[in-house]
C-alpha cells in the first residue's frame, strides 16, 4: 500500500504568524503501466509544526563493527539536521531500541510516556515485509549483513546501551522505543509528516514499530532521508554489489512501495552525507528544460546505464519553477557534472557552484539545450542573478547559434577519421535518423574534436557529436541529440555512456 504525500502549509492568522515552510524536493518511484517504476521529483512544503524526525536504532555500537563505524561517520551531519529542524519547530524523537533503562527519569523520556493515550490504527508490533505489497527486498540480508572481513561474531548482539552521543538530547524532545508511544507523541503534538533516519534501512527502519511501515499504515506522512542510513548487507551475498549500491537498492525499494526521499540537503543546504569508503563515481545531472522530457528521459537512462549497470552514484537535480535548480551544493562532492538544461538564468550564488565546479577541471557531459544552457534569449536577467552564455564556447567547445527546421529530417554519421575513438565503440558507424531538429554548432573551439556530423537535405553538415579540452583542461563531451526518440535508439544510448564513461576516463 501506497500513502501519497500531502503536505500541509500551516495557515496565516491575525494573531499568530505560521512557521516558514521548509522546501524539499522529494523523490520517489511511480509505477507505469508496463510495471516499471519511474523515478519522480517533485518539491513540497513542509510545515515544520506538523513534521516529527523519527532517529531509528543509531546505537552507541553494535555487534558489527562496519556498522558500529558507519553509524559514528553518519552521527554528526544528524545532529547538524536535528538541531537545525528542532530550531525551525519540528519535533525529535529519539529511538534507539532496547536502551529505555538507560533515559528513564529524563525529561524526554518522561514526555514519551506521558503522553495521552491515542487509539493506533495497527497494532504496536513489528511490521514485518509483506510479499503482496513489495515483494521482496533487493538484497539478501539472511546472513544478518555484516559487510567486515573476517565476519564479525554476533554473539554479542545487544552490546548496545544507549543513542550515540553525537546526537544531542534536548529536554524538548521525546525518547521511545515503543510504536504506541511514539504513536501518542505524534498525536497529541499534531505531527502528521515523519521523517525517519537512522539504521538499518532493510531492517529496523522499515520494521519497528515506529518507523516506515507501521508510520506509513497509521496514515502519516513519511519521509525517508536517504543518505542518513545505511543497510546491513553483506557485499558477498545476492546481488553482489557495492555495499553502498546495496544501500541505494534499498532505498530504491522504499520509495517505490513505501515512502519518498529526501537527503540532508534540505535542511542544511550542503553536499549530501557520503561514507568515506564509497569508492563509487559520483555522477550529478542538471536538468531543467522541458521541450525533451530530459526529467524522465535521463534519470530513466542513468539508472539503467549508469547506477544498475555500473554502480555509479547518481544524485538528479530537476529544476523547481522558472531559474531554479535546488540542491547545486551537492556539485562539490560530484565526480562529474551532466547538463540538459535551457535558458535557465539562475541566481549568482546557484550558478556559482556549476562555475566553481567547472573550474575545478573535472569533467562535464551536456546533451541538446546545454549549448544554450543559461543565457537568456531576450537578455532579460532577473535581479541577482547572472547569465553564462559563454558556457557553449569556453565549456562545451561549441557555437550553438540556432537550429533548422523541425520538420527537416534530420540525420547523423560517424566521421571517418574517428571512428576508432573510444566514444564510438559499438555504435554504428552508417546513418542514424535522429529526433527533431539539427542544431546549428559550427564551427567549434579549437580545442573540440568532432566525432559525428548531422546532415539535412540541402545544407551543410553540423557536428552533432565532439569532445573538448575546456578553457580549465576538463575533459569534455558533448552531443546536440537527446530529443526523447533519441533515447529510444540503442546507437545514442551506446554513444552517451561511451561519452560520459570516456569523460570520466572510467573503463567499462
Amino acid at each position: 500500500m501506497r500513502y501519497l504525500l500531502a503536505f500541509a502549509v500551516v495557515a496565516f492568522s491575525s494573531i499568530v504568524q505560521a512557521a516558514e515552510p521548509i522546501r524539499f524536493m522529494t523523490q520517489d518511484r511511480v509505477k507505469q503501466s508496463d510495471g516499471s517504476f519511474q523515478l519522480q521529483q517533485s518539491a513540497s512544503d513542509l510545515d515544520p509544526d506538523k513534521t516529527a524526525i523519527v532517529i531509528c536504532d543509531m546505537w552507541d555500537k553494535h555487534w558489527c563493527e562496519g556498522a558500529t563505524r558507519r553509524v559514528a561517520e553518519m552521527a554528526p551531519r544528524m545532529n547538524e539536521v536535528v538541531e537545525t529542524a528542532r530550531n525551525r519547530g519540528v519535533l525529535i524523537i529519539h529511538a534507539p531500541s532496547s536502551t529505555m533503562d538507560f533515559y528513564e527519569g529524563t525529561a524526554a523520556r518522561k514526555r514519551a510516556k506521558n503522553a495521552p493515550h491515542e487509539d493506533m490504527p495497527n497494532e504496536d508490533s513489528w511490521k514485518h515485509l509483506d510479499p503482496e505489497v513489495e515483494g521482496k527486498l533487493p538484497i539478501d540480508d539472511s546472513d544478518g549483513g555484516c559487510d567486515c572481513w573476517p565476519p564479525c561474531d554476533d554473539v554479542n548482539s545487544g552490546v548496545w546501551t544507549r543513542q550515540i552521543d553525537t546526537i544531542r538530547i534536548d529536554d524538548s524532545d521525546a525518547i521511545s522505543d515503543n510504536g504506541q508511544e511514539v504513536y501518542n507523541v505524534l498525536e497529541q503534538a499534531g505531527r502528521d509528516n515523519v521523517i525517519v533516519m537512522g539504521v538499518h534501512t532493510n531492517m529496523c527502519v522499515l520494521g519497528r514499530p515506529f518507523s516506515i511501515r507501521a508510520n506509513v499504515n497509521n496514515g502519516k506522512n513519511v519521509l525517508l532521508v536517504r543518505d542518513l542510513t545505511d543497510t546491513m548487507y553483506n557485499s558477498r551475498m545476492a546481488p553482489f554489489v557495492n555495499h553502498h549500491r546495496g544501500t541505494d537498492l534499498v532505498v530504491e525499494h522504499i520509495e517505490k512501495f513505501w515512502a519518498p526521499t529526501i537527503t540532508s540537503a534540505a535542511f542544511l543546504q550542503a553536499t549530501p552525507q557520503r561514507f568515506n569508503d564509497d569508492p563509487r563515481p559520483h555522477a550529478v545531472f542538471v536538468i531543467h528544460e522541458k521541450e525533451y522530457d530530459t526529467a524522465r528521459t535521463v534519470p530513466e537512462f542513468a539508472e539503467a546505464e549508469l547506477a544498475q549497470r555500473f554502480g555509479w552514484r547518481c544524485t538528479y537535480l530537476t529544476g523547481d519553477g522558472l531559474h531554479k535548480i535546488p540542491g547545486l551544493e551537492a556539485l562539490a562532492d560530484a565526480d562529474l557534472l551532466f547538463v540538459s538544461v535551457r535558458r535557465q538564468v539562475l541566481p549568482a550564488d546557484d550558478l556559482a557552484h556549476i562555475r566553481a565546479y567547472c573550474e575545478s577541471g573535472k569533467p562535464v557531459v551536456g546533451i541538446r539545450t546545454a549549448s544554450h544552457a543559461f543565457s537568456s534569449r531576450r537578455g532579460d536577467t532577473p535581479e541577482g542573478s547572472e547569465e553564462w552564455p559563454e558556457f557553449d564556447a569556453d565549456i562545451l567547445g561549441g557555437h550553438y547559434n540556432n537550429h533548422h527546421g523541425n520538420k527537416l529530417q534530420a540525420t547523423a554519421r560517424v566521421i571517418d577519421e574517428a571512428r576508432d575513438h573510444p566514444i564510438l565503440d559499438g555504435v554504428d558507424p552508417g546513418e542514424i535518423v535522429t529526433g527533431w531538429s539539427l542544431y546549428k554548432t559550427s564551427p567549434l573551439a579549437d580545442t573540440a574534436t568532432p566525432l559525428m556530423m548531422g546532415h539535412v537535405d540541402g545544407h551543410p553538415p553540423e557536428p552533432v557529436a565532439w569532445t573538448n579540452t575546456n578553457v580549465h583542461g576538463g575533459r569534455v563531451f558533448y552531443t546536440s541529440l537527446g530529443h526523447m526518440d533519441d533515447f529510444a535508439n540503442p546507437n545514442f544510448r551506446r554513444l552517451l555512456v561511451n561519452g560520459i564513461v570516456w569523460a570520466l576516463d572510467e573503463s567499462q
